[in-house]
């Protein structure tokens, strides 16, 4: 069997992205090892499975359903940014001029989530009296980074209220945003919809609502 078929097998596509998705976590932990000189080798093994599942899901696309394909996109643009930054490392390594603390490699993407958490800290509290988080999304699955801060400001809020999260997960909380953005798209006859994450009397509620 080529490892091709190997690697394709029966596996679903939802299988295949949840497979994605876990390697990058994984690729970037052991990048930061190999930086901070706690591997010999490079994890090219799980580079090259990801490559593989790339290029298969961008041949063949439309095999994939709009909130499938939604979510690919988001890990592709993940993964770019990743190996982009990888690159660089491998080429200060090679010139001896890597820096030596661990983790450097991932340092650039860190810094831009660490920004995002601070700017949905500051709209979320769990007093219940803070501002709503309001963001306009027409093309949700074109608009992964709005989404992204959605999510992010959602999951937020909730843990200063002392909400369960466990049950919440980012590929489903997506797939909602792309359904009800349609639904009120098409039932209202509308471009934009608002989402708000506001908490109140300790609740936190996600609003939709129709942008005239």
């Amino acid at each position: 069997m080529e490892p091709w078929e190997l690697l394709a097998r029966m596996a679903t596509i939802d299988e295949d992205l949840a497979q994605i998705e876990k390697d990058i976590r994984q690729l970037k932990i052991e990048y930061d090892q190999f930086f901070g000189g706690g591997r010999k080798k490079p994890p090219t093994d799980i580079e090259w499975r990801i490559d593989l599942l790339v290029k298969r899901y961008n041949e063949r696309g439309g095999e994939m359903k709009p909130h499938q394909r939604f979510r690919f996109n988001n890990l592709t643009q993940t993964y770019a940014k990743y190996k982009d930054i990888f690159r660089k490392r491998m080429k200060q390594k090679e010139e001896g001029t890597i820096q030596r603390h661990f983790g450097a490699a991932a340092k650039a993407i860190e810094a831009t989530r660490a920004k995002e958490h601070a700017k949905v800290e500051a709209v979320a509290t769990a007093a219940g009296d803070a501002k709503a988080f309001r963001m306009i999304c027409s093309h949700p699955e074109s608009e992964p980074e709005k989404v992204e801060k959605l999510y992010e400001a959602f999951l937020q809020a909730k843990q200063l209220a002392g909400e369960h999260t466990g049950k919440l997960s980012r590929s489903s909380f997506n797939q909602f945003v792309l359904k009800k953005t349609k639904e009120l798209q098409e039932q209202k006859n509308c471009k934009d919809v608002e989402y708000v994450v506001e908490t109140v009397e300790g609740q936190v509620k996600l609003k939709a609502l129709v942008k005239s």
